[in-house]
């Protein structure tokens, strides 16, 4: 069935809608954590988790979700998680306790994992042209950047004027407009009940992938737990193992290991991953070190990491526009490295220029803009129709784990970085050399050298941030550029695409 042009672009503009509230629930929380913490008297590990429940639930879910909606369709998967989500952001916003709260973030990721393969799923089901598709898919992934941008903004407007149960509230007029508008301009569910979903399966990739992000957390904290550590690697080998081993013995697996021999899918997986750990690298630095060095309010350190979605945006455009006559490598790899100079840039700016260092924000985010849209290209345009819902939970599982990854390893790594390279004012204890934060709090006490210190400390974090993320965007620009060297124009992969 062919949907009217008209039809095709409302229905991007509902599902983008969708994937806005997704990645903004992300980000949302940086700056009201403080207040409904205080407000909830929640502990310091309940904190935590009222952060973390939402993208490590999500994470796990994501693969499952995705093969389920190749067999229930993808209009039915997207309206339940629409519901879902508009449900859980009530139960949020009126929470009475950290447990509650917890809970609320958990629910609302069921319906996150459930609405977003299917947006991208619905695109590919949608646009049959590649060129068109190619657009579609790059509006489609800048929303991930952009809602990962407003929400430290939104979050700061709302709480100068509401309460902090307001950040979860604003979801709702948003999930009711969209299953209005989904119902009327989505195309017919069109189930596949020869799909098998294996709900075993489902549980494995849950466990192993929930397993390696509380490992992954843990090990980045100051004073982690052993214990807990071998159990969540424990876990998540078991349930890897099981869970691949399970796959290769599926007349219909939850996820088919075939499709990343297809180099161009395989590059397009990686760049989101790197891409989305660059961009939530430089927001949790930047913020961070603008709040604790510069005094800016969460509102004002919002607005200067907003500068990577304005670069973000036009880039992605582009990238959608010219996929088809350029390919994939200038713009993937390319993308990685122009985001790698950005970050340069930034990094050399933070304390002399603030021009320059928006110029940067603005440079890292047009490079990493244009590898993400032609990213969700490499995927979707190199997997079959009837393999959508399987591809697009890849890529978001991609995306969780980009994210998560650099929020949980970036501190541990700073923190290396920063007590290896720091040179400590003469007299300044040695506590100074534990983290920025101790430094700062040295500073404060008066009974330190005051601005030599503190410029001393800025001057190590900012050098072992730049040496985490030159790293990371160096790696990222290789991998992608070594997979696409024989790539030519266009999304798909040249020769015969992997059933």
């Amino acid at each position: 069935m062919t949907i009217s042009t008209k039809r095709r672009w409302l229905l991007l503009t509902v599902v983008s809608a969708g994937l806005l509230l997704i990645t903004l629930d992300n980000s949302i929380l940086y700056a009201a954590l403080p207040t409904l913490v205080q407000d909830l008297g929640a502990s310091s590990s309940e904190g935590l988790w009222i952060i973390n429940a939402y993208p490590v639930v999500m994470a796990g879910l994501l693969l499952g979700s995705g093969t389920l909606g190749d067999r229930v369709g993808h209009r039915r998967m997207f309206l339940i998680g629409l519901v879902v989500f508009g449900a859980a952001s009530l139960a949020a916003a009126f929470s009475t306790s950290p447990e509650a709260l917890i809970a609320a973030r958990a629910f609302l990721a069921v319906g996150a994992a459930a609405m977003m393969p299917a947006t991208l799923a619905l695109i590919r089901v949608t646009f049959e042209d590649e060129r068109e598709r190619n657009m579609a898919i790059a509006v489609w992934g800048t929303m991930a950047v952009v809602g990962s941008a407003l929400g430290p903004i939104i979050s700061g407007i709302l709480l100068q004027h509401f309460w902090w149960g307001s950040v979860f509230i604003i979801n709702i007029p948003v999930v009711l407009a969209a299953i209005v508008a989904t119902l009327y301009v989505a195309p017919p569910n069109d189930p596949d009940p020869s799909k098998r979903w294996d709900l075993i399966s489902s549980l494995l990739a849950l466990v192993a992938l929930v397993g390696l992000v509380i490992a992954i957390k843990e090990t980045a904290k100051t004073d982690p737990a052993p214990a807990l550590i071998a159990a969540a690697v424990l876990a998540a080998a078991i349930g890897g193992w099981t869970f691949a081993r399970r796959q290769r013995r599926l007349p219909y697996p939850l996820l088919d290991f075939a499709i990343f021999r297809n180099r161009a899918f395989l590059a397009g997986v990686l760049a989101a991953g790197f891409a989305l750990f660059a961009i939530a690298g430089i927001q949790l630095v930047t913020t961070q070190r603008f709040q604790l060095v510069e005094g800016f309010t969460p509102l004002r350190a919002g607005f200067l990491v907003a500068a990577v979605a304005v670069g973000a945006f036009p880039t992605a455009m582009l990238g959608g526009a010219v996929l088809h006559r350029v390919g994939l490598l200038p713009l993937i790899t390319g993308g990685l490295a122009l985001g790698a100079v950005g970050t340069v840039l930034v990094l050399m700016n933070f304390s002399t220029s603030m021009g320059l260092l928006v110029t940067g924000l603005i440079i890292t985010g047009g490079g990493l803009g244009a590898a993400m849209s032609v990213a969700s290209s490499a995927i979707m345009g190199n997997v079959p129709a009837r393999r959508a819902g399987m591809a697009s939970s890849v890529e978001e599982v991609s995306y969780e784990f980009g994210s998560l990854v650099a929020v949980a390893l970036l501190g541990s790594l700073l923190t290396a970085v920063y007590s290896a390279t720091i040179e400590l004012p003469t007299g300044v204890s040695e506590r100074a050399r534990d983290s920025l934060d101790s430094a700062l709090a040295l500073a404060g006490e008066g009974a330190e050298t005051n601005s030599a210190l503190v410029t001393a400390a800025s001057e190590a974090f900012d050098g072992a941030y730049l040496a985490v993320m030159i790293v990371v965007a160096a790696v990222g620009a290789l991998a992608t550029g070594v997979l696409l060297r024989r790539h030519g124009p266009g999304s798909a992969l040249s020769g015969p695409v992997h059933h």
